[in-house]
Order: structure tokens, then C-alpha cells, then sequence
């Protein structure tokens, strides 16, 4: 299957990322996601809760493995290498934070251990600008267990006042070296909220990592109506990149055709090529362009999720003309 999720090639990557799953669990082993324990059948394990423990990769990394779910997070690089290729390098964050005046609107969309935004706060902690971070998630229990491992997960040992002060509050303010913070979390189902008139309060994002589970397992958070109010709350006049670890042919048409414009990211612990996308041409370096049009043909799994069950399909002739029609493949 052309540019689908398949469930071997997913294997092979060990790539996976947490994020938020309606249904109340992590992934379980899915066509995106694969059912990954850890990189090593050696793998030592520490730190044993009921939900989650604290696994050793095999480049040294710690990372916390989901115990019911069966999933470890950032399994073949672990959380700050994975974080920094992904979302600092992959968006362009410390060249664009750098020439935005004012504040910085940074989406977290599956904080999970919080791996992400601690290594966006390190990379970041020299520039003067003010960023906010909004951080969305189903459960915050991943990271009340990583906090109690801060030893091992290094990358959280400097932040752990600003975890503890989150996970009390829901929200944060403090100096990230000259940089001002705001952190607050959104906990429970992001479809819904999107989906709500609680989204009318969430700030226009400048950025958002994406860092859902796969459609094969958590289809609520990759269909076509999301991504199109996903795009409802981005301001035209207000440039906006998100990626995710996804290059597969149904999530790059659901997003073009949730109108944002869409290019290959770069690549990420064994997986050598990523999506981006944004509601602007100018942020995305790789487009797609119209002989990627041709591999959708060829796919058997490029028609968007249109409610929350997840099949593979080919492209439905309705959205093959919309597809044609997109900005990014015309003139």
C-alpha cells in the first residue's frame, strides 16, 4: 500500500509518539504506531508503577514505557533527541520565535511525559521573547509518573518545579532563562474541545506539534472534520507550521484538503522523512508537488477519515477534484 500505514514498516521504524487517545488509552500496537515494548529485548526496566515504568533504551536513553498499552514512548532515539529533529529543527522554532515580535503560540497536542515542550523550553531559554505553551491531553498520569523519575529522564531534572506547579494548577508562569513562559494544559478530549465553545478560548497557535496516536487505533484524532477546525482556529494573518511523525499518503490528503498546504518534514530517529504543514506556502521548504498526485492514485489507503472508524481506501473521486484544485498544485 503507497504511502498508507503499514503495519511492518512501522515495526522497522520503532517510531513511535505518544499523544491523546478519545477511548482512554495509549496504543496498543497499531498499523502506524506498531506494538513496541522497547528497542532492546534487554531493555532494563525500573521505576514499576500500576500504569507505567521506566524503560532503558538501547542507546542508554530512559523512557517511560505504558504498561497496559504496551507502548514506550520515543523508543528508538528517546524523548529529546526525537523532540528537537521532530519539532525544534522540524518547525523552525528558534528562527521563528526569534523574529516574531510579541508572544509565541506554541500548540502541544499530547504532552504525554512532556518531552516535547522541555526540550522546545531548553532550546529556546536564550531568546527574549515571551512564548506560550498550551498543552492538550487525555490523561495527565504519564506525567505525574515521569516526575517521579526526573533522575533517569534527565531532560525533566531542571523543569521539575514547573511540572509540579502545571500538574497543581493547570497552568505555570516563569523565566525559561530571559525567556517569559506561560504554560497551561487542557485535559480531556481534544476533539471535543475543538469541537466546543471552549475553543473559542484557546489562543491562536504560531506552531503545533502533533503527537497523536495512529488512525488504526485512535481514528478520532486524524479525521478530515478535525483537521478542518483545527484550521478554523489558526488566523490567516498569523503564520502557523505543524508537524507530525506521519509521511503517509492518508494523513498528507486529509490535511491538504483541511486546506492547509502541506510538505515532507525532515527525518526523525530511523524514519527518514516526515509531514508538515501549514496555513501558509512561505513555511513549508519541501511542498509537495503534482508527481506526489500520481502516488495518491496509485494508493490504497489515501481517502481521509471522514468519522472516527478507521478503514483504508482509495481516493473518492469528489476528493481527487478537491485535491486538484488546492492552491499548492494549481498555477
Amino acid at each position: 500500500m503507497d504511502g498508507g500505514y503499514n503495519p511492518e514498516e512501522r515495526r522497522r521504524d520503532a517510531c513511535t509518539t505518544r499523544g491523546i487517545n478519545l477511548d482512554g488509552g495509549r496504543d496498543a500496537g497499531s498499523a502506524e504506531v506498531g506494538a513496541v515494548v522497547s528497542t532492546s529485548a534487554s531493555a532494563e526496566r525500573v521505576g514499576r508503577g500500576d500504569a507505567y515504568e521506566l524503560v532503558q533504551l538501547a542507546n542508554g536513553t530512559w523512557s517511560v514505557h505504558a504498561r497496559r498499552e504496551r507502548e514506550t514512548f520515543h523508543p528508538v532515539v528517546g524523548p529529546v533527541a526525537e523532540a528537537d529533529a521532530l519539532y525544534v529543527r522540524g518547525l523552525r522554532l528558534v528562527e521563528r520565535m526569534a523574529a516574531k515580535p510579541g508572544e509565541f503560540v506554541l500548540w502541544d497536542v499530547g504532552l504525554g511525559a512532556a518531552g516535547n515542550v522541555l526540550t522546545v523550553l531548553d532550546a529556546t531559554r536564550e531568546l527574549p521573547g515571551p512564548l506560550r505553551v498550551v498543552s492538550f491531553d487525555r490523561t495527565l498520569e504519564p506525567l505525574r509518573f515521569a516526575l517521579g523519575e526526573q533522575r533517569r529522564l534527565g531532560y525533566l531534572a531542571r523543569a521539575a518545579a514547573w511540572v509540579e506547579a502545571l500538574l497543581d494548577r493547570g497552568r505555570v508562569e516563569f523565566w525559561n532563562g530571559r525567556q517569559a513562559v506561560v504554560w497551561e494544559v487542557r485535559e480531556g478530549d481534544f476533539p471535543t474541545l475543538l469541537a466546543g465553545a471552549a475553543a473559542g478560548s484557546l489562543p491562536a497557535p504560531d506552531a503545533i506539534m502533533y503527537d497523536a496516536y495512529s488512525p488504526a487505533t485512535n481514528p478520532e484524532m486524524w479525521t478530515l472534520p478535525l483537521f478542518r477546525r483545527l484550521h478554523g482556529r489558526l488566523e490567516p494573518a498569523r503564520p502557523c507550521a505543524l508537524t507530525t511523525y506521519s509521511r503517509s499518503t492518508l494523513l498528507r490528503v486529509t490535511w491538504l484538503l483541511a486546506d492547509l498546504f502541506v510538505g515532507a518534514g525532515g527525518a526523525t530517529g530511523e524514519k527518514e522523512e516526515t509531514t508538515i504543514g501549514a496555513n501558509c506556502r512561505e513555511l513549508i521548504e519541501r511542498p509537495l508537488d503534482r508527481r506526489w498526485l500520481g502516488r495518491v492514485r496509485r494508493s490504497t489507503s489515501a481517502e481521509p477519515l471522514t468519522e472516527a472508524r478507521y478503514r483504508q481506501a482509495r481516493l473518492s473521486a469528489i476528493h481527487w477534484e478537491q485535491l486538484e484544485r488546492h492552491p499548492q498544485f494549481v498555477g
